[in-house]
């Protein structure tokens, strides 16, 4: 009886470390709220099991250097229906940036709104693009993917197109069709190819949502409980979000079902250059028809 104390006693000292661990990190270092999101709204929602909208945001930071956005994507959780629904907006995407800005009135690259006015800038630009409320926001500088993916492991995708890395990391990481595991290095090449695939932008795109996919499956895990001080350490260093610790633990217990079914999907539009600029023209229709479907999944 004594052993099985200790025992027990020890799990609940190591599950509370990790508990304390976790909302340290959550609150101290990830945490940051935007004005361009009513949290009293988003409150009220999270408390009636409503659906939410997120803006995931991959950005490029370097030292004295904003970046840009370099992924960007709607994710709409339906926990009353078990789904989600990823959807990818092209980082070309010509459109009217909003926000606190002197470009804001002004026809540009939707990537460019997070260069001129960082993360409330890209919130409301795509508000306006899609005409949809965002609830919460996650922006990963893209760099921290790598540290990620390496703290959960490595992760296995299914690649549909054969190439060898000579841009990125120039290494010559061979990427072979079919289940491939990467480690970060390797993530980070996979997801920043472009000029190999017949589908550019687009095809890279997909990538990305298949690496966030194998990320939320790998972290859940039961087999990656030994690693959640490594994630955290690789969140808290490379993640913002206005999500506090008590909300994701009401993400956690109230809207988990709603990873059960995750269905993609990627805006479409034609290139073209304006004044030696490109930019992908996204139609009226393609942008209605992508509001039908966020607004499908918020009803």
């Amino acid at each position: 009886m004594l052993l099985v104390f200790v025992l027990i006693a020890g799990v609940g000292t190591y599950v509370y470390s990790l508990y304390a661990g976790a909302k340290n990190t959550v609150n101290n270092k990830m945490h940051e709220e935007v004005t361009s999101i009513d949290h009293e709204i988003t409150k009220k929602k999270i408390q009636a099991k409503e659906p939410l909208n997120v803006l995931l945001l991959g950005v490029d930071e370097r030292n004295g250097d904003r970046g840009r956005s370099d992924a960007l994507m709607v994710l709409s959780v339906d926990p009353n229906n078990d789904r989600s629904q990823l959807i990818s907006i092209p980082r070309d995407t010509r459109t009217e940036m909003v926000g606190d800005s002197s470009q804001a009135g002004k026809l540009d690259k939707i990537n460019h709104a997070y260069a001129f006015g960082g993360t409330e800038m890209s919130i409301q630009t795509v508000e306006n693009l899609l005409d949809i409320e965002l609830d919460y926001y996650v922006k990963m500088n893209m760099e921290g993917l790598s540290d990620m993916v390496d703290a959960v492991g490595g992760i296995t995708v299914n690649n549909e197109l054969q190439w060898t890395d000579t841009g990125y990391y120039k290494k010559g990481y061979e990427y072979n069709k079919g289940d491939i595991t990467m480690n970060g290095p390797e993530t980070m090449g996979f997801v920043r190819m472009r000029y190999q695939d017949p589908n550019g932008d687009f095809g890279r795109n997909e990538r990305q949502r298949k690496v966030i996919e194998a990320l939320i499956d790998k972290g859940a895990s039961v087999g990656s409980v030994n690693k959640i001080g490594n994630m955290m350490d690789a969140l808290g260093n490379n993640v913002t979000t206005n999500m506090d610790f008590s909300v994701m633990k009401d993400l956690l217990v109230n809207y988990r079902s709603a990873s059960n079914t995750i269905t993609t999907y990627q805006m479409k539009g034609s290139g073209t250059k304006i004044s030696g600029v490109y930019y992908l023209q996204v139609s009226e229709q393609e942008i209605q028809d992508v509001h039908n479907m966020i607004k499908e999944y918020n009803s």
